[in-house]
């Protein structure tokens, strides 16, 4: 991994008004990401774990702290460099519209909800790419056809619309979709949530296998610790909005140290 932060997450906090009280879905939060790492985000529901994905990928503002990203240098992909840390909440919306299409992902819990459910699969694949200014069908297609094949979808489905297509389907379709860019960054919430468990197995060794074949950067926040040890190298342990425990996920999993996160691991154990 390179010795470059490529996110930089210091006092991060967020609060919403509750019947008429400011409560804090999160708060004090601070690591690092480095390229080529990915972060687990476990916790229960209501931990604030899906918040403080937001709040990263600058879906949500922060209240206290600041996330801070270290953009690319102008030029072609290929070419650029890392540039200094910036704070997200001083860029512009459209430079923040244009990493979210291009050098960042965002895998939706629910695939309907990161997919154009009204165009094929082959243009929701295609149309990241006209984001980068792509403009030749043939090629787009192309590329479409090249990244079903990548997250093993049928090509031959390629004009179908996403509505017909399985949830584990429209799953890989969406992840594709994110993946087209060869972005740095991915985020991705509660990704195998509602899946069979064979699609579910299927589904993160397709994960793994791109995450490792890429070097992405990745933040996943899951519910499952089985999730977390198959993807992540380290892990934030969440509890009522405040990161109880972090660390190396094999020694977050296999030795404990808070109360909360043996409680977790322990009811997983457990038959």
């Amino acid at each position: 991994m390179n010795d470059q932060q490529l996110l930089c997450v210091r006092g991060v906090g967020k609060q919403f008004l509750r019947a008429g009280r400011a409560h804090w879905a999160c708060r004090d939060v601070n690591f690092d990401l480095y390229p080529g790492e990915v972060l687990a985000v476990v916790g229960e529901s209501g931990s604030g774990k899906t918040t403080l994905l937001r709040l990263l990928a600058a879906r949500l503002a922060c209240d206290e702290g600041a996330v801070h990203y270290h953009l690319r240098s102008e030029g072609t992909a290929e070419s650029a460099k890392p540039e200094q840390l910036v704070n997200l909440a001083e860029l512009s919306e459209a430079r923040l519209r244009w990493l979210a299409r291009t050098d960042w992902g965002f895998v939706e819990q629910h695939a309907r909800d990161g997919l154009r459910m009204n165009v094929s699969g082959g243009a929701n694949v295609g149309e990241r790419l006209m984001a980068l200014g792509a403009r030749h069908y043939g090629k787009l297609r192309s590329e479409a056809l090249s990244w079903m094949q990548r997250v093993e979808l049928d090509t031959t489905r390629i004009d179908d619309l996403p509505g017909t297509y399985s949830g584990g389907m429209q799953q890989r379709l969406q992840i594709a979709r994110n993946l087209v860019t060869h972005p740095r960054l991915v985020f991705m919430d509660e990704p195998t949530t509602g899946l069979d468990v064979s699609v579910q197995a299927r589904l993160l060794d397709l994960l793994r296998e791109l995450v490792d074949e890429l070097q992405l950067a990745a933040v996943v926040v899951t519910h499952d610790l089985a999730v977390a040890r198959l993807l992540a190298h380290r892990m934030l342990v969440m509890k009522d909005g405040v990161v109880v425990e972090q660390g190396l996920t094999d020694r977050v999993l296999d030795d404990p140290q808070h109360a909360y996160t043996q409680l977790l691991v322990s009811s997983v154990l457990t038959p």
